[in-house]
């Protein structure tokens, strides 16, 4: 009983995983036919077990995706056009800003502490 629960988890995880999950179905607009494109992550795990007579089982599985762009064909040429995930370049906007302003705090205070010490000496 336990191992037929954890090898429905496990199977079920498979088939989440799957190429229908990376690439979505294509569809035509304007003479041009796209073809999105994910990329995706999975994982799954289980076990069971016995103890004084009973017994237990448990598993589980996540799945996750993002849109990373998609290939684009117009009269037998093909093309791939990235996505652009804004939460990420934002971020990455937050990250160097962060960067830039701890060392120019580090310059400032290194430039202080000579100031001080030419005066002094």
């Amino acid at each position: 009983m336990a191992l037929t629960s954890v090898q429905n988890v496990l199977e079920q995880a498979r088939d989440a995983l799957t190429v229908r999950r990376v690439f979505g179905d294509p569809y035509e607009r304007d003479g041009i036919v796209v073809i999105p494109a994910a990329a995706v992550r999975g994982g799954a795990g289980g076990g069971g077990g016995q103890e004084a007579g009973r017994e237990g089982a448990g598993g589980g599985f996540g799945v996750t995706a993002r849109p990373v762009g998609a290939f684009l064909i117009k009269g037998g040429e093909v093309a791939w056009q990235p996505s652009l995930d804004l939460n990420r370049a934002i971020l990455g906007g937050q990250i160097v800003a962060l960067v830039a302003i701890l060392a120019w705090r580090s310059v400032a205070k290194a430039r202080q502490k000579a100031r001080r010490a030419a005066s002094r000496g």
